[in-house]
Order: C-alpha cells, then sequence, then structure tokens
C-alpha cells in the first residue's frame, strides 16, 4: 500500500503527537524521560525512560482502537527495539534492570500502559 505525501505527512504528525502525550502521561506517573526517538543504527526506540533503578524502552503505537494498536507491535519490531536498547547500553554504562514497555493510544481513550510486555529474546 503506498501512502500519498500527505498521508505521510498526517501519519508522522500522528506519531509525534502520541509521543508526546505517552512522555507526559509517563511523568505523571513519576518517570523520567531520558530520551524521545532514540535511533541508532540498529533501530528506534520511542521513549527512553527510568524509574528508580529500571531503564525502560517505551513502544507508543496508536491506532484506531486499543486492540489494533497492541497487535500492530511485531516480533521484528520487538528485536529492532531490543538492538538499539543494547546499542545505548554499550555506550552508557548503567548498571540498571531492563524492561520493555508498550504504550497504546486509541481516540478518545486514556493511554493504555502495558509494563513488561515482553522480555529480551522472548516472542
Amino acid at each position: 500500500m503506498l501512502l500519498s505525501l500527505a498521508a505521510k505527512k498526517r501519519a508522522y504528525l500522528k506519531g509525534r503527537r502520541s509521543e508526546w502525550l505517552a512522555a507526559l502521561f509517563l511523568r505523571c506517573k513519576g518517570y523520567e524521560i531520558l530520551k524521545t526517538r532514540f535511533k541508532t543504527p540498529v533501530g528506534e526506540i520511542d521513549l527512553l525512560a527510568r524509574q528508580g533503578k529500571t531503564l525502560i524502552a517505551v513502544e507508543v503505537k496508536s491506532r484506531s482502537s486499543l486492540e489494533r494498536a497492541i497487535f500492530s507491535i511485531t516480533p521484528r519490531q520487538q528485536r529492532r527495539i531490543e538492538r538499539a536498547l543494547l546499542y545505548y547500553l554499550c555506550r552508557h554504562k548503567v548498571q540498571w534492570s531492563l524492561r520493555f514497555d508498550v504504550i497504546l493510544m486509541a481516540p478518545w481513550k486514556w493511554p493504555y500502559h502495558i509494563k513488561g510486555a515482553w522480555r529480551e529474546g522472548e516472542r
């Protein structure tokens, strides 16, 4: 399916808005946001957060329903996020535990936060 340039721009802006709202949501819950849109040669992490001594890679998914959002996270995408987090760890030498979270977004719904959505290497 090919998207027009206008459709791509709308999707990009929707993603940015969803990530901003997710970061605000996490800050209200006491998380520290370390990075947004952390890009590496091996993958991207939407939000890199910290809570205590836990480093959290957060994937933000915005779809027409929460159900569609959860099913849009593929095993391939999970591997890319894992590799991006390892890339971060190699450069920042932190001794924290790791966690992979997901925040699901849908119109007129509160963000839905899934803590520990998966474990590294588990699919």
